[in-house]
């Protein structure tokens, strides 16, 4: 339960280099089940939540070893356990990736119902649908889905939901399907560029899929999937984390190692708030002199801004010259944040699933908790630009999702470093304003 102390006002410039995706590599992970043969998965993050999901996988019989140069090793050895432990899996919800795979490859599943952070409802309901309609027998007991299924067939399956395509689902019955047999189509499906990656993990380990990156994904099952050595893409959610800290701090800072079309509206909307945006073939350099200019921003599923971002741009917006709304149609709950940056100094106001956020001159330094993995960022955002020290508690959150980012701050020359939990409660008398 360690923290961040932050020494605010420091206008940030240099280059980093965007980590592998979390996203992704998470629901590769668990599609690793699939391979009969070994995976060599490069770019893997050094996540809380990596580990936890490797560990989960080694129940399962996959082993998953780190190499000398960061590579992760996994190669099924033992085939027989289905059953994914409570203990482990709830620390997240991308545990619940293992569902499609274990059926698919093992013809049962016992996977407890999924945790994760604090940000909304997110039911199943689809990954459920999906599976029942590949021919799974499903039921819920004691907290599990325990499924099974002899043989699965290619079916017709429409994913869409209310706030969007179901990412997670998309992962679960595309892993499925992909050993089924027949073809199957999905319809609704996630466009997202994890499950883009995770779909090209997929064929090169032999699955056949097409149309992936489009609503409508078509899956011919094969018998049989191999192994194979696959790069996991950037991400992109730590890349847009680092650039709105450079726009925060007035700074200008450059993000190599990314794929800018995977950040198309978030550019633009950086754009719309007074940034001046550079974009190289692989890297993108974001400047600000000045406070960001009001701007309304909508979380959306993919193409449109991320859900996994609105907390830090609610960060950027409270030191705008006038009054910005921020919507969240993903996960409409999303605003456990808004009490904390408050807290700084911010004047943000909750209406339904949107927050008003009336600009103010300046932030100024404080204790705040963590409530989730995005919302832990946003403090560290709002810390950077904030008079004075701030400390960001239970940072644990953070560190499921974020790799090493105090050191990535610190290499643009934030003044930030983790102390532990003893520690930071011993200061936090001083911080009073």
């Amino acid at each position: 339960m360690g923290s961040f102390r932050i020494i605010g006002g420091m206008r940030l410039s240099g280059t980093v280099r965007a980590s592998g995706s979390k996203n992704a590599a998470l629901p590769i992970m668990a599609a690793s089940i699939l391979a009969s043969e070994p995976v060599r998965l490069e770019g893997v993050p050094r996540l809380a939540d990596v580990d936890t999901l490797a560990l989960v996988l080694q129940e399962l019989g996959v082993a998953a070893e780190r190499t000398p140069d960061g590579n992760l090793l996994m190669e099924t050895i033992d085939p027989t356990p289905v059953r994914a432990r409570y203990g482990l899996a709830r620390r997240m919800r991308a545990s619940f990736c293992v569902l499609g795979p274990l059926l698919a490859r093992r013809a049962r599943a016992i996977v407890p119902l999924p945790g994760g952070c604090n940000i909304g409802d997110r039911p199943v309901d689809l990954h459920l649908k999906g599976l029942a309609a590949l021919g799974a027998d499903l039921r819920i007991e004691h907290g599990y889905v325990v499924a099974k299924a002899d043989r699965l067939t290619g079916a017709t399956i429409h994913l869409g939901g209310r706030r969007g395509p179901t990412v997670t689902g998309t992962a679960n019955v595309l892993s499925a399907a992909v050993l089924a047999e027949g073809t199957t189509t999905i319809t609704g499906a996630a466009v997202e560029p994890e499950i883009v990656d995770l779909g090209n993990f997929l064929r090169a380990l032999g699955a056949r899929i097409d149309g992936l990156g489009t609503h409508t994904i078509r899956i011919h099952g094969v018998g049989e999937l191999g192994g194979t050595s696959y790069r996991v893409i950037p991400d992109r959610i730590e890349a847009a984390t680092l650039l709105l800290a450079a726009a925060i701090t007035r700074g200008s800072a450059t993000v190599a190692g990314l794929i800018p079309a995977h950040l198309t509206e978030v550019l633009a909307a950086l754009r719309a708030a007074g940034a001046e945006v550079e974009v190289q073939a692989e890297s993108v350099t974001v400047t600000a002199d000045g406070p960001p200019r009001p701007t309304d921003i909508t979380a959306a599923p993919y193409p449109g801004v991320p859900t996994d971002i609105q907390a830090q741009w609610m960060a950027l917006l409270s030191l705008a010259r006038g009054r910005s709304t921020v919507t969240d149609r993903v996960f409409p709950n999303r605003f456990m944040h808004v009490a904390e940056l408050n807290r700084l100094g911010a004047c943000i106001q909750r209406r339904g699933a949107s927050a008003v956020v009336s600009g103010v001159e300046r932030l100024s330094g404080g204790s705040v908790t963590a409530s989730d993995l995005r919302a832990s960022a946003a403090l560290v955002l709002a810390g950077l630009a904030a008079a004075g020290q701030t400390i960001v508690h239970r940072i644990h959150h953070l560190d499921r999702g974020y790799e090493r980012l105090d050191r990535k701050l610190g290499q643009l020359g934030a003044e930030i470093e983790r102390v532990s939990a003893k520690t930071s409660c011993g200061n936090t008398g001083s911080l009073v304003q």
